[in-house]
C-alpha cells in the first residue's frame, strides 16, 4: 500500500472534492481518498501494482476527465483567460437585454419589489444547470446513467431521477415555506434573507468569472459526509434508486439551490415556496436531461471559459438586482431603476 498526493486541475468549489473522492474511490485497488479544495490536491492510498506516479496520475485522470478534472504531479499555474470576456460580455448583455424586454412585456417580472418571481427562479435554474457549481449533480447523473446502462436499462432510470427531483423540489420547497410561516419572519427577517440570497448569488457569479481563486473557498456547502452518502447511492442497483437519488439532490451542496431555498423560507407560504422551487427545478431540467441521456460535458469544450464567464455575469446581474430591490423595499434607498 502506497500513498501519493496529486494536484487537481479543474477543481472550483466544495462540491468538487466530493465528486473527486467519489470517482477515485470506485477505482480498483484504492483504499483511501482525501481531496482538498484549499490545496487543489488529492491524497490517494492503495495498491497500484507497481505503477509509477505518472502512470497512476494518468489512469486516474481518465476517470475524472468526463467531469472536467485531471491529475498531475506538479502544481499547475492558474492563468486567467481575459480574452474570454470578449465573448462573455456581449453574450451576457444580450441575455440581460432579452430578459428586461420580457419583463417589460410582462412575461418575466424581475424588477419591481424584492420578490423573486417564478420566472426569475426558472431563469436562475437554467443558469445553475450549466454552471460549474452543478458538478456534483451532473457527475451524479452521469455516473448513475452509466451504471444502469451497463444493465441495459437506459430510459426508465433517467425518467425516475428527473421525476423524483421535480416532485421533491415542489414538496420540500413547500415544507420550507411552511417553516418560514412558523417563524413569522416579518419585514426585517425577510430583508435579511433577501440580502443573504443576493450575496450568495454575487459570490456564485464572481466564482464563475474565475478571476478570484481565493473566493472559491467561501462558497457554502453541506457537510462532506452528506455528499459522500448521496454519491454512494449511484452504485446501488435497485428499482427505486434513481427516484431516491433525484429526491436527495434537493440537499446537495449547490449555492444556487441554497439561495432559492432561503427565498422559499422567506415566503412563509407552502404554495409560494413549492412553486418557487418547482420553477427552479424545471429551469435545471433541460440541461440535466441532456446530461442523463448523453455524455455532454460543457466543461470540456473549447468555449467553456467564455461560457462560464457569461453565466457569471448574468448571475451577478441577478444578485445586484436582488440586493438593490431589497434595499428599496426596506426603504433604505429610493428606486434605482425604472424599466
Amino acid at each position: 500500500m502506497k500513498t501519493y498526493t496529486f494536484h487537481v486541475a479543474g477543481m472550483h468549489c466544495p462540491s468538487c472534492t466530493i465528486l473527486t473522492e467519489s470517482e477515485i474511490s470506485d477505482v480498483s485497488g484504492i483504499t483511501k481518498v482525501k481531496a482538498s479544495l484549499k490545496e487543489h490536491s488529492v491524497e490517494v492510498t492503495g495498491d497500484f501494482a507497481g505503477k509509477s506516479p505518472e502512470q497512476i496520475a494518468e489512469s486516474l485522470s481518465v476517470v475524472l476527465r468526463p467531469h472536467g478534472y485531471s491529475l498531475s504531479l506538479e502544481k499547475q499555474v492558474k492563468k486567467i483567460k481575459w480574452s474570454d470576456f470578449k465573448i462573455a460580455i456581449p453574450a451576457a448583455l444580450a441575455f440581460i437585454g432579452l430578459f428586461i424586454i420580457l419583463q417589460k412585456l410582462g412575461l418575466v417580472n424581475l424588477i419591481g419589489g424584492s420578490k423573486v418571481t417564478y420566472g426569475t427562479a426558472f431563469t436562475i435554474g437554467i443558469v445553475a444547470s450549466v454552471s460549474s457549481c452543478m458538478a456534483v449533480v451532473g457527475g451524479l447523473v452521469l455516473s448513475m446513467s452509466a451504471n444502469f446502462a451497463k444493465e441495459g436499462d437506459k430510459v426508465r432510470p433517467q425518467i425516475l431521477f428527473h421525476l423524483g427531483r421535480i416532485v421533491s423540489f415542489f414538496v420540500l420547497g413547500g415544507v420550507i415555506g411552511l417553516i418560514g410561516s412558523a417563524f413569522q419572519l416579518g419585514g426585517m427577517g425577510t430583508f435579511i434573507l433577501t440580502m443573504i440570497v443576493a450575496l450568495v448569488l454575487l459570490l456564485l457569479g464572481l466564482n464563475l468569472l474565475d478571476i478570484f481563486p481565493w473566493m472559491k473557498k467561501l462558497q457554502p456547502a453541506l457537510p462532506s459526509f452528506v455528499g459522500k452518502h448521496v454519491q454512494g447511492l449511484k452504485n446501488v442497483n435497485h428499482t427505486l434508486t434513481p427516484l431516491l437519488v433525484g429526491i436527495v439532490t434537493f440537499f446537495l451542496p449547490c449555492g444556487f439551490t441554497q439561495s432559492m431555498q432561503l427565498y422559499a423560507l422567506s415566503t412563509g407560504s407552502f404554495w409560494a415556496g413549492s412553486l418557487t422551487m418547482l420553477a427552479f427545478a424545471l429551469g435545471t431540467l433541460p440541461v440535466l436531461a441532456v446530461l442523463s441521456f448523453s455524455s455532454l460535458g460543457i466543461q470540456n469544450k473549447s468555449w467553456s471559459g467564455a461560457f462560464f464567464k457569461a453565466a457569471g455575469l448574468i448571475v451577478i446581474f441577478f444578485g445586484l438586482f436582488n440586493l438593490l430591490n431589497g434595499l428599496v423595499a426596506a426603504g433604505f434607498i429610493p428606486p434605482v431603476f425604472n424599466f
